[in-house]
């Protein structure tokens, strides 16, 4: 391709409004319940359904790339999220208004895997891989905390419902560029058939493991509600990996967990996942109820990190990859995230941002652009052409349930420090213990850098695959 850079900025582009829209929504939610008569439980469903269709259809949409062609499913779900955006911001209910949100999380299914299957095709065999894989999952880290500060500065000048309509123009624009910019989608699995039982089961099981790990904070851990969804998720997954082992043509062939690289890349993201995602929901909370700050204030106030994230990963990631290679740099971004996460236990009623919130900020940022591309890398890169969907996929599954885990987990042990007091002292208390679980779950990721990693670069070289 004449201009690999301008594809990959596209691409790069709609991965971060994908990822910004998983919190984008969240800033605007009392000004949606006002409006709309909503209440908190009404509210909620607004991330979860999001949530839910979004974790529980990737392993499809990522195959469906596979099947159908990368560019095809893109625009397809590309136009079909901005159409339902529109709808969103126009809506009169609140029914409607998840409705949208569920549809949302399909199209983001279909278009993120194949984003991702897409960028390894347009750099295969260029050493520049590195550099690209970084900056896409920087792109992803930078989505998350951005849409905190985006959701407040929209929410406060336009009104709640410009969080859906500025998507709109941007899923039909980005459908038409791509049409110019990216390849043509040919795929040699067409003839072959498809994985249904698979399909069905892998949605429904992590879709309801996601509804599981959300509602438990609502509903209680070892509530009736969780235990009995959790066993049927359980249940619904075990009976996946059965009908995976004995398919002719499996929506995941489970002998791509052999690979070493693979299963240390997604194991790792899991542990990132679920260690840094929740430090900026709760940096929210925490700036909000605790600091009083306004919610335009506290989406900047957590701006560090992804700004720190996009300068590292843009400038440094891929070259910190090329040379040391996929061990070095990820034990070394995990220990910046490790001593950055420590830093938030230092959290109380009265801080000073610049010396306490914003140092740890960095660390984790910097950490995390650092790291980012290495574990991508690592996850994707012994992808065969026919394979390149489904492994982004299985990646962007290990991403969102490692998102849900983490906050679904921190969140619990937060507020059962805090015992429902809202007192400043009590959430503060739970807060810490929160960032501590924040710090052990690094430490975990760091120990999987070191034993699970090959050492050097020229361990593990990127596999060309095609669209």
């Amino acid at each position: 391709m004449k201009n690999k850079w301008a594809s990959f900025s596209l691409l790069a582009t709609t991965q971060f409004v994908l990822i910004l829209d998983s919190t984008i929504v969240g800033i605007a939610m009392p000004h949606m319940g006002r409006e709309l008569g909503m209440n908190a439980q009404d509210l909620s469903w607004t991330t979860t359904a999001y949530s839910l269709v979004f974790g529980g259809l990737l392993l499809l949409g990522g195959r469906l790339s596979d099947y159908v062609g990368r560019r095809r499913i893109f625009i397809a779900g590309m136009l079909l999220f901005g159409a339902v955006s529109l709808i969103g911001g126009v809506a009169a209910s609140g029914v409607l208004l998840i409705a949208v949100r569920a549809v949302q999380g399909l199209a983001s299914a279909l278009v993120a895997p194949a984003g991702m299957s897409l960028v390894m095709t347009i750099f295969k065999g260029d050493p520049a891989l590195n550099k690209a894989m970084g900056l896409w999952g920087a792109v992803g880290g930078m989505g998350a905390s951005a849409g905190l500060v985006l959701g407040g500065l929209l929410t406060d000048w336009f009104g709640w419902r410009s969080v859906f309509l500025v998507n709109a123009p941007i899923g039909l624009g980005v459908a038409a560029l791509a049409l110019v910019l990216l390849p043509a989608a040919r795929s040699a699995e067409r003839t072959r058939g498809f994985d249904v039982a698979g399909a069905v089961t892998s949605t429904a099981g992590l879709g309801l493991l996601i509804y599981a790990l959300v509602d438990a904070a609502e509903a209680g851990w070892t509530s009736a509600r969780t235990l009995g969804v959790g066993a049927v998720a359980i249940a619904l997954i075990v009976a996946f990996l059965a009908i995976e082992h004995r398919s002719a043509n499996p929506l995941v062939p489970l002998n791509v967990f052999r690979r070493r690289t693979l299963r240390a890349g997604n194991v790792i993201m899991f542990l990132v996942a679920m260690a840094m995602q929740p430090v900026a929901f709760l940096l929210s909370l925490y700036t909000q109820l605790v600091l009083g700050y306004s919610a335009t204030l506290s989406g900047l106030s957590t701006l560090a990190i992804p700004a720190t994230i996009a300068l590292t990963a843009s400038f440094l990631g891929g070259r910190v990859l090329t040379r040391y290679g996929l061990r070095t740099t990820t034990a070394a971004g995990m220990a910046f995230i490790l001593v950055g996460a420590a830093l938030y236990l230092r959290v109380g009623v009265q801080v000073d941002y610049l010396l306490v919130l914003l140092p740890a900020e960095l660390l984790t940022g910097f950490g995390f652009g650092l790291l980012v591309g290495a574990v991508t890398v690592a996850a994707t890169s012994d992808a065969s052409p026919e394979e390149s969907g489904m492994v982004s996929g299985l990646f962007n599954v290990t991403t969102q349930v490692g998102i849900s885990v983490g906050i679904a987990v921190l969140v619990a042990i937060a507020a059962g420090v805090t015992g429902g007091s809202p007192a400043p002292e009590a959430l503060v208390s739970g807060y810490r213990m929160a960032f501590l679980g924040s710090t052990l779950l690094a430490a975990v990721g760091l120990a999987a850098a070191l034993t699970m990693l090959p050492k050097l670069a020229r361990d593990r070289e990127p596999v060309a695959v095609s669209a």
